[in-house]
């Protein structure tokens, strides 16, 4: 690497500095984690641009940071399925002489059941948001980052990256991408003063499982309560994480077991389990 893109292995290990013309752009901003992080860099003096479809939700919570931190709280709203949608952000924030320091790619769902009953539209949808857009971010903002010699990418996974995950199929794969790029973008970037840190949250009470037609209290019955980690304290987890320059954090000291134990464990023997205990491949489940 040239010694022109290398910093001091110091600067390396901390947010940018925030200033009045920057800010963290967080995706999936409108509810659960992604609002908790948007949330907690607020707390620690970060402007703050929020992106989701549901710019109503995003109007409140920008209000709500504002006022509470008085940080610069913008506003944008946008389809991460859609690739022109997401071209537009780069050129959005130069106009509102944004520089995008931190990005936080954090939107993203998953589907349940078996692939041979799955909607096609759907499957498709969640791998262009859960892998297609944070490639997409990451290639749009992070050459920006470099040029500046400071930046930091935080990438959402799941402790699912860490095996296949029957039920859960797409899903499983598309965060052990996210979990896989992630590492090898900051391999590249080490020296230049832009880390990425992957967060792998287990199980979270977000309504994120109802979305795709299964509820909490039946996620709850496939994964111990004591693997449940509040929103707000994965956020916390994240942003230190960030911080600090870790590439993975996985909150929560059970779901940091299980996600070893998933990863060395033997496939042949984990994943029948798996399948039997996802409420999604249960006799009776929905199709």
């Amino acid at each position: 690497m040239p010694a022109s893109l290398r910093v001091p292995y110091a600067l390396r290990m901390a947010l940018p500095t925030p200033k009045e013309n920057t800010t963290a752009l967080v995706t999936g901003a409108s509810s659960g984690i992604g609002a908790e992080i948007a949330r907690e860099l607020a707390r620690r003096g970060h402007g703050v641009t929020l992106v989701a479809r549901r710019e109503d939700r995003l109007k409140v919570l920008a209000d709500e940071f504002a006022e509470a931190h008085g940080i610069r709280a913008e506003v944008i709203a946008a389809d991460l399925t859609d690739a022109a949608s997401r071209g537009e952000l780069p050129a959005e924030l130069d106009r509102r002489g944004l520089t995008p320091d931190i990005l936080v790619n954090n939107a993203g769902f998953t589907t349940m059941g078996p692939v041979h009953r799955a909607d096609r539209a759907a499957e498709l949808a969640m791998v262009r948001t859960n892998v297609e857009a944070v490639v997409d971010l990451c290639t749009l903002f992070v050459a920006g980052m470099v040029t500046r010699h400071r930046g930091a990418v935080l990438n959402t996974a799941s402790t699912a990256a860490f095996q296949p995950l029957p039920g859960q199929a797409g899903y499983g794969a598309s965060k052990a991408f996210v979990l896989s790029y992630g590492r090898a973008l900051g391999a590249e970037l080490r020296g230049t003063g832009v880390t990425v840190t992957t967060l792998c949250p287990g199980p979270v009470e977000t309504g994120f499982a109802e979305v795709a037609g299964l509820s909490d209290d039946e996620a709850g019955e496939a994964l111990p309560k004591f693997m449940w980690v509040p929103p707000a304290d994965v956020a916390k987890a994240a942003v230190e994480g960030l911080a600090t320059g870790r590439p993975v954090v996985i909150p929560g000291a059970a779901n940091r077991a299980a996600a070893g134990l998933a990863h060395l464990g033997p496939k042949a023997l984990n994943l029948p389990l798996l399948a039997i205990r996802h409420p999604a491949l249960k006799q009776g489940a929905k199709p």
